[in-house]
């Protein structure tokens, strides 16, 4: 085995903090930031220094060896890339204020990538014209840049950050489903060799367009999405996911639509409490406005609607709430008294629980007016179907109807079957077996690398401090001299035979420093195992510890040595 190198911390660019930074939120953040892994330059925008670098290119590596062993080819696309094709896909609109912008001296537009299914599909219809070309798998470990309004939690969300991304080419549909198969097992290995926990659930796939669709979730009280999973079996989904079915229910009983007097009471919780009536029994209309045009959402008078589902659904259109200027020209749109019942030129989306034959007090669509016994299916009809409530504790699982339960994680890796969106855009075909054009069938799969830090810094740090996973570390071994020059000198000599036994080695052999800052800081740093030469290193006896559990022993250099190498 090669001698490995060793990192003495005497000469390591690394500035330790005792104190969380002022703006720091979640664990991640705190703790990247005081290991002296990485440096804010900005809102969003971070500086990887050399411990972070490592992590960094280790987990990169990780994600390299397992796409590699798939078949699939590394290539490079460019960071800088001009409008024409994102134009070409509809993104230059649809992507809003996230997308970078910016002009060259000769006034020509350009963009920094957000992601790259344009180029990726540019480039293989530049070099696969024939059947026999395909399939093809390419992936990329680049920078990629989103203005977020909001940068937040450290490298967890930022303008700037790494990504590997990955895009299969097939003639057919069952090919892309082998391609999927193949990278979906990809990451299971990528991310079990990282050391993360990890949920596979289903997703829907938005403006990105395509049919299957899952993420890979790392449980974490810092994540951004809400998940659910099912205690009595398997199922797990993103909550915009999520599917409920309502039976039609009989109706027959329900009595004729009844005008009620219902003088201010323009929310659920008024009406209900001036009728009586639980708020599972009304109806809530919600009006948003599809790209500019009034569209009403109704869903159970108990529940709310998750505007993040409903955008998911109606992608890529632009949805957003109405305000009271959008009454000003529509007096048949009553504020707070908006029914199903009679709107004209309004179109009308429901939750499956509002089901056909399901009885509800609603609005009249007069002031200070509500109706009773209002039927659907009889008395409003509906024009769309879409799950969009707000997911709760307790709804029925789809797959057996056992209560769900909901979990906070981070999204580090998800899987797409694009289809041919982007091939359509690009008229992507080859030359099939029987001399014909075919159309190319596309997957896209994206890791977030830097997020994948962040996500391991979550789960697996305790109160002192980071404790990565072996493949992740930046080194192998910490090895501390704790005392005067003796100690340092045996620490040293200790360092050049683990590293020449092929082990990762960061020595700390800073000079000033007292043990305990020493053993602080190699608590926090966060190095799997930790070599101490201490009181008894004047007789080659060393104390091993590991990080995570604690647990020590003493032994010779060559004890160590042979334990560290197992």
């Amino acid at each position: 085995m090669a001698a490995a190198q060793v990192q003495r911390m005497s000469r390591l660019m690394v500035k330790t903090l005792r104190d969380d930074p002022a703006d720091a939120e979640t664990l991640s953040h705190k703790l990247l930031v005081r290991a002296g892994y990485v440096r804010r330059n900005a809102a969003g925008i971070w500086t990887w220094l050399p411990l972070g670098k490592k992590v960094l290119d280790n987990i990169s590596n990780i994600v390299r060896e397992e796409m590699d062993a798939i078949g699939a080819q590394e290539v490079l696309l460019p960071a800088l890339l001009p409008k024409e094709a994102y134009e070409a896909s509809g993104r230059w609109e649809e992507y809003g204020d996230l997308l970078f912008r910016l002009k060259d001296r000769k006034g020509a537009d350009y963009l920094l990538g957000p992601t790259h299914e344009e180029i990726f599909t540019q480039t293989v219809k530049d070099q696969c014209t024939s059947y026999k070309d395909l399939p093809v798998m390419l992936y990329q470990i680049q920078t990629k840049y989103r203005d977020e309004a909001r940068p937040r939690s450290g490298v967890l969300r930022g303008r700037e950050f790494q990504m590997k991304d990955s895009y299969s080419f097939d003639t057919t549909d069952e090919g892309l489903a082998e391609s999927y198969a193949l990278h979906r097992e990809a990451y299971r290995k990528i991310f079990a060799r990282l050391g993360l926990d990890y949920r596979i659930v289903s997703a829907v796939s938005g403006a990105m367009g395509g049919s299957a669709s899952e993420e890979f979730l790392a449980p974490a009280a810092a994540g951004e999405d809400t998940f659910v999973d099912c205690p009595a079996c398997e199922y797990a989904a993103n909550t915009e996911a999520v599917t409920f079915v309502a039976e039609p229910v009989d109706a027959a009983g329900v009595g004729p639509v009844e005008e009620l007097d219902t003088p201010d009471t323009p929310t659920i919780e008024s009406l209900a409490a001036h009728l009586g009536v639980p708020a599972s029994a009304t109806l809530k209309n919600l009006l948003v406005k599809v790209d500019g045009e009034i569209v009403a959402v109704g869903v159970p008078g108990d529940r709310e609607v998750d505007l993040g589902k409903l955008g998911e659904h109606l992608a890529p259109a632009v949805v957003e709430l109405v305000t009271a200027e959008d009454f000003v020209d529509r007096p048949d749109l009553v504020r707070g008294y908006v029914g199903p019942q009679g709107l004209e030129k309004v179109r009308y989306i429901a939750d499956p629980r509002v089901a056909p034959g399901t009885a509800w007090v609603t609005g009249a669509n007069r002031p200070d007016t509500h109706a009773r016994n209002v039927v659907c299916g009889r008395d409003f009809s509906v024009d769309d179907y879409l799950d969009v409530v707000v997911v709760e504790e307790g709804d029925p699982c789809p797959a057996c109807g056992a209560g769900l339960r909901l979990d906070r994680a981070i999204e580090i890796g998800h899987i797409f079957q694009l289809g041919r969106k982007y091939a359509d855009t690009f008229q992507l075909d080859v030359l099939g077996q029987q001399g014909k054009p075919v159309r190319v069938t596309m997957g896209s799969y994206g890791i977030g690398i830097s997020r994948a830090v962040a996500a391991l810094a979550e789960q697996t740090a305790d109160a002192a401090g980071l404790c990565w996973p072996a493949e992740v570390a930046p080194a192998d071994v910490h090895v501390v001299a704790a005392g005067k020059a003796l100690q340092t000198e045996v620490a040293l000599d200790a360092a050049a035979q683990l590293a020449e036994a092929g082990l990762r080695v960061l020595v700390d052999d800073r000079a000033g420093v007292s043990p305990g800052v020493k053993f602080t800081d190699a608590e926090l740093l966060g190095v799997p195992k930790i070599l101490v030469a201490g009181r008894r290193a004047a007789e080659g006896v060393l104390e091993l510890k590991d990080r995570r559990t604690g647990e020590r022993e003493e032994l010779s250099v060559a004890e160590a040595i042979a334990r560290l190498s197992e």
